[in-house]
């Protein structure tokens, strides 16, 4: 019996010795851990006070220990997110091993209240791991405010967005071909880090003068407010047709629009009115080869052009205002730039009616034409525009060189003073198929009483 029990007490000490032998470590600098995933995402949107838990695995596929110095969430103590390792709820722990070929798991805890305004349409944290001589990140992402959150979605279906709730693009929204996105009037949608929209099919965004449509950053701070290159921009694709955007702002983003083709009828590829453009790190609207018609716009504020339309085209462009004023950037480009070439390739036919616009800015040439392939034909009617520019080519109707004395520029007030030589300057556009619809009034919905003033606003 006595020899039973000291065999079987030797036995429990060996197994016990076996479970807890400390493996070797490594201290390998290629030494890896891996994660179930790249981020951890909480896509619950709450209607009250919340919270919602997710389980991260953190896998150590070498065959030595490694031994995690620290595991903690970047924010500490005023994160949003809380971290249970262990059994323990903790924002940090230290010198936490995990054998060779196994794992631990984290569960990450996050707590939302949607009603607190200041809190961000997206809360962002990371948890940090620091283990030989090296860091590893994990990114956490939930949804804050009360909002329709929209992360990388194509949407194939008809749709119509409303003005109830923002709506937060993360990563990606897609129109699909043949499909249309309706916006309402006071619709905004909000872009998450380096977020696009793609237009492959139509949008639909007619806002109003009351109730504008808004695109921007989600970023709602006053220190963000003009702050550029917060999201990608709007992106319609050759597929792409009979889209329109009226009464919208645009802002805050490195290119405001992209159109790369062509219109596929005989509509306008964008119709784009009433709009205002601003604050785009790059430029406000870029063409490649396409079909642009646009009335009463403002495009001010862009890192190296307002319009930049290349490869040929059709631009119809009437009483807009183009404001080349850079407080944030060092730009040489002229603020409104056609070409017919892209490259030895790539090159268009190039249509151009211009009227009643004023282009104004910061450098000696804010206008230019540039026609650079010999096989293409360049169209191009320039009329009663203010243009500084440093050339006498367009010289005739159009007024050259002469300061539209805009009221405020640092303030972005760019209607006239009454003194502006802009004033009573607009060709007779009363016969222009969009006249009723468009151009029978500024962009503050102001009766257009010719001759016009030049530009986007109008004084009577």
């Amino acid at each position: 019996m006595r020899v039973k029990l000291l065999l079987l007490s030797i036995l429990t000490s060996l197994i016990f010795a076996a479970c807890n032998k400390d493996e070797e470590l490594t201290l390998d600098l290629d030494a890896k851990l891996n994660f179930s995933s790249d981020s951890v995402l909480f896509d619950t949107v709450f209607t009250a006070v919340g919270s919602s838990t997710r389980r991260l695995k953190i896998y150590n596929r070498n065959s030595r220990a490694i031994n995690l110095n620290q595991i903690r969430l970047s924010g500490g103590n005023n994160s949003a997110f809380s971290l249970n390792i262990n059994g323990q709820a903790v924002s940090e722990t230290n010198n936490l091993k995990i054998n060779g070929n196994d794992s631990i798991n984290v569960f990450v805890k996050v707590n939302i209240n949607p009603t607190q305004q200041d809190l961000p349409f997206i809360v962002q944290d990371s948890i940090l791991c620091y283990f030989n001589g090296k860091k590893q990140r994990i990114a956490l992402v939930a949804y804050g405010q009360n909002a329709v959150f929209i992360n990388s979605a194509t949407i194939k279906n008809n749709m119509v967005w409303n003005s109830k709730l923002p709506y937060i693009i993360y990563k990606s929204l897609t129109v699909a071909e043949n499909t249309n996105l309706t916006l309402e009037p006071g619709t905004k949608i909000l872009f998450h880090g380096n977020s696009t929209m793609s237009i492959k099919g139509t949008l639909t965004a007619l806002g109003t003068k009351a109730d504008s449509i808004v695109f921007a950053s989600d970023r709602l701070e006053k220190l963000y407010s003009n702050e550029t290159g917060q999201w990608n921009g709007i992106h319609f694709y050759p597929e792409s047709k009979n889209s329109r955007i009226n009464y919208a702002v645009i802002k805050n983003g490195i290119t405001g629009i992209t159109v790369d083709s062509l219109s596929v009828n005989d509509q306008p590829k964008l119709l784009l009115t009433n709009t205002i453009i601003k604050n785009m790190e790059v430029v406000g609207f870029l063409g490649y080869q396409t079909d642009l018609t646009a009335f009463n716009n403002l495009f001010y504020n862009c890192g190296q052009y307002l319009l930049y339309g290349v490869g040929g085209g059709k631009y119809n462009l009437k009483q807009n205002t183009f404001a080349g004023y850079n407080p944030y950037f060092a730009r040489k480009t002229a603020a409104v730039y056609f070409s017919d070439y892209i490259s030895n390739t790539q090159s268009g036919n190039l249509s151009i009616d211009f009227y009643n616009n004023i282009v104004w800015g910061s450098l000696s040439n804010e206008f230019l034409i540039d026609k650079k392939a010999t096989n293409t034909l360049l169209t191009a009617t320039v009329k009663n525009n203010l243009l500084k520019i440093n050339t006498n080519t367009l010289n005739g109707t159009n007024l050259l060189n002469s300061d539209p004395l805009f009221i405020n520029v640092d303030a972005g007030n760019f209607r006239l003073a009454k003194g502006s030589p802009a004033n009573n300057k607009g060709f007779d556009l009363s016969t222009d198929s969009y006249f009723s619809t468009y151009l029978n009034k500024d962009l503050n919905y102001k009766l257009r009483i010719f001759p016009s003033e030049l530009g986007c606003y109008e004084n009577n």
